[in-house]
């Protein structure tokens, strides 16, 4: 990977407000305060273009509505909780996206899932949406990894095209089994690029290319990986596609001033900005530090 101090105009295009900052959340898990402090200082950094929303759960939210930075909401389903979030929104709260993890609508102890249920909740999460005037706001629906939710994925990504809702891939979590298969992650990208559905990603992502965490000993997924094979998931074969997912090489990602390359595969600046706008949009991180840090060293972006 060559070295830069400028700003290569792929590089902007890539990562261009593509951290929404979950400093709330674990592993960092910090107060309210600390995490707004972490936030105010990224947003008045140099890297503040990369910086995207703040994500604060509804609770959170319905116990202080005095948040003036751009929100992401993290709220269950239901119409009572949406009508509030809608209220708050209607006298001046800066809400410009809502995240609605479905599992808790149906069952948050239930193994096993079927298409059908996955598909009621998320119709009537979509009309509850527009009841409360929040039509208007991205919607990332995390479907539960719960079995067999594989095998049904490609009737969801339709449904939610239909709907215009959008997804959430979370890869990674506190154990072992948090993090789905290289293969999990391909499958979910494919679906949704070939469904036309924009989604966004969470948990497990700090650093740009997958990796063995020495401290845990999970390997994790990269939002390069991630970035890549959105860019090049209606270009290549699915086996090419998991060797994207699985990549452990940074030098195997490289920016220059027109394009974005994964090996000899190449994304022309127009795509690439096309990728971001219409498919991987967002990443959620507790550290805003770790990947802009990662990225330096890998020199990607200019030193500070």
């Amino acid at each position: 990977m060559t070295t830069s101090t400028a700003l290569r105009p792929s590089v902007r295009a890539a990562f261009a407000a593509l951290i929404d900052y979950a400093g709330l959340f674990p592993p960092a898990k910090l107060p309210r305060p600390q995490a707004r402090a972490e936030y105010d200082s990224a947003h008045g950094g140099p890297q503040a273009w990369m910086l995207g929303r703040f994500i604060v759960p509804a609770t959170l939210l319905f116990e202080s509505a005095d948040w003036d930075a751009a929100l992401s909401v993290i709220a269950e389903g239901d119409a009572d909780v949406l009508e509030r979030i809608g209220a708050l929104r209607k006298t001046g709260s800066h809400i410009e996206a809502l995240e609605i993890p479905i599992a808790n609508s149906i069952s948050p102890l239930r193994a096993v899932l079927s298409a059908d249920e996955i598909l009621d909740v998320t119709g009537e999460l979509e009309a509850g949406v527009a009841t409360v005037g929040l039509r208007d706001l991205p919607a990332f629906v995390e479907i539960p990894r719960a079995a067999p939710w594989w095998p049904m994925l490609p009737a969801v990504m339709e449904a939610l095209a239909r709907m215009q809702l959008q997804a959430k891939l979370r890869c990674g979590g506190v154990t072992a089994e948090a993090f789905p298969s290289v293969e999990e992650v391909t499958d979910f990208i494919a679906l949704a690029v070939h469904a036309g559905v924009a989604f966004k990603a969470t948990a497990g992502l700090h650093h740009p290319v997958r990796h063995a965490d020495a401290a845990t000993g999970f390997t994790m997924h990269g939002f390069l990986n991630i970035l890549a094979a959105a860019a090049l998931a209606s270009k290549v074969e699915r086996e090419m596609l998991v060797r994207v997912v699985a990549e452990e090489d940074p030098a195997a990602f490289r920016f220059d001033d027109t394009s974005f390359a994964w090996r000899d595969q190449r994304v022309e600046l127009s795509d690439l900005q096309r990728t971001r706008r219409e498919a991987f949009v967002a990443y959620g991180s507790c550290s805003f530090d770790e990947p802009v840090d990662d990225l330096i060293a890998l020199g990607i972006l200019p030193p500070r």
